[in-house]
């Protein structure tokens, strides 16, 4: 069975001059200068917007709504086919190995926590310090090895190299690798990496995050172990994650969660406890009734990215980036983080910032004098905003909060993140504000209130 809707058989359009059609385009947002403006929404790195497609898709299955392996009934049955089904539709998305599992999660966060979790005894984890807390932190119960920072992509496969050749004792190791930066949006080299681990006895797992939104991903090509990634970042909504890959590990470790759906077969014992079969298939990782709805949509998003061709996607996307990059050149007083160099490939990610302005100050004002919506903060990377900065990195600081006042000096950097559902005349309002910003300052007045910079009223 299947949901059958208008919507799902429409053809995306997406022509090189014109973005996918995204939920929040036609919204408009005050100015407290006067008027209102349609909102450019440039923080795509943190939550991408829903595609039109994937929310027409969810609300014609709406009503057919029902319990996930645990009915007889039809919408139970058709519940369930559509959720295995979206199972399917993302493991050929991710061009899988034949016998890969595709586990359903909640978040990039998620899968990365539930691979922790798995782990065999006495694995050594290796992470460079330029990721995300995502991938950052989750390896509290493993020997971890934190990697400093590389400049060139070489220098990257080189440190993993010699850190994977210098483990003692040899035994179990996993490579936890960005495949875009969420910071300066910079590709890194995920296939030489994945050669370097394999030659060292070593797993990978790539954190595809701001990667798969922007570009194809293949688990075969790339040679990958694990990829992870979230929906909220793949045009989908909130609450929905992957983790797929080599089903070993997985299938050997405990559940997740203990509980429905985990378990195959649980009986009392005569001392009066319970023993307990649990399934070896994805369902181990998946107790507790599934968020069908998740799942869908990010099946439904991968559809419409394949169908819309990351060929035509991507080549848009670079004419975004030049003229971001191009206009963002042209003020002197910006200086553009990047740990490869400014000729670096890049997904739609830029972070900067302004000679002479607090990062949480700007971005206050482009909010509220242009309506245009980007992220200030570390970016939940921390150890990387500094290091780019070339402040102290242990220094302490809130993801995402403001360390000091409009016109003082801060640790912050600002973010600029767009892709598939970017109309061109947002990244221009960008570009232009940014410059008339830099040259006329501020039109309004802006104070700190609960740890933000808000306008003053």
């Amino acid at each position: 069975m299947s949901v059958s809707t208008a919507a799902a058989a429409r053809t995306i359009c997406s022509d090189i001059s014109g973005a996918l059609p995204v939920l929040g385009q036609e919204v408009t947002v005050p100015l407290v200068t006067g008027g209102e403006v349609t909102y450019a929404a440039l923080d795509y790195a943190a939550s991408a917007p829903a595609l039109q497609r994937v929310w027409d898709d969810v609300a014609a299955y709406a009503p057919y709504y029902g319990s996930v392996h645990r009915g007889a009934g039809y919408l139970s049955q058709l519940s369930t086919d559509l959720f295995e089904n979206a199972r399917r539709t993302v493991t050929e998305f991710l061009d899988c190995r034949a016998d890969d599992q595709l586990i359903f999660t909640r978040s990039t966060t998620d899968s990365l926590n539930l691979l922790a979790q798995a782990l065999p005894a006495d694995c050594q984890v290796f992470v460079f310090e330029t990721e995300h807390h995502a991938s950052l932190l989750p390896w509290k119960d493993a020997h971890v090895t934190y990697l400093n920072a590389p400049r060139t992509p070489r220098q990257a496969v080189e440190t993993l190299e010699r850190a994977l050749a210098d483990r003692d004792p040899y035994g179990p190791a996993l490579v936890c690798v960005t495949g875009a930066s969420n910071v300066t949006g910079e590709l890194w080299p995920v296939r030489e990496l994945a050669a370097a681990a394999h030659a060292h006895g070593a797993r990978i797992v790539l954190d595809a995050a701001q990667l798969a939104p922007h570009h194809p991903v293949s688990v075969q090509d790339l040679d990958v172990d694990w990829v992870a990634f979230s929906g909220h970042k793949l045009y989908a909504p909130f609450g929905s994650g992957v983790l797929a890959g080599r089903a070993d590990w997985l299938r050997e470790a405990e559940p997740y969660l203990a509980g429905g759906g985990a378990s195959r077969k649980v009986t009392r014992r005569e001392d009066g406890g319970v023993d307990v079969e649990w399934h070896d298939t994805a369902a181990r990782h998946e107790a507790g009734s599934p968020n069908v709805i998740g799942a869908y949509s990010i099946a439904s998003a991968c559809k419409a990215l394949t169908e819309a061709g990351f060929d035509t996607l991507v080549a848009r996307e670079r004419q975004l980036i030049d003229t971001v990059r191009a206009g963002l050149a042209e003020v002197p007083e910006v200086r553009v983080l990047s740990l490869f160099g400014d000729d670096a490939p890049r997904v739609g990610v830029l972070s900067f910032v302004v000679e002479g302005w607090n990062s949480s100050h700007f971005a206050a004002a482009l909010s509220a004098e242009y309506g245009i919506g980007v992220r200030d903060g570390l970016f939940c990377a921390h150890p990387l905003v500094r290091t780019l900065l070339g402040s102290d990195p242990q220094s302490q600081g809130e993801c995402g909060a403001p360390e000091a006042a409009p016109g003082e000096k801060s640790l912050n950097a600002i973010r600029v993140s767009f892709g598939a559902g970017t109309p061109d005349e947002h990244v221009e309002r960008f570009v232009r504000a940014v410059k008339e910003l830099v040259r006329d300052g501020a039109q309004w007045q802006y104070r700190t209130e609960g740890g933000r910079c808000v306008p003053a009223v």
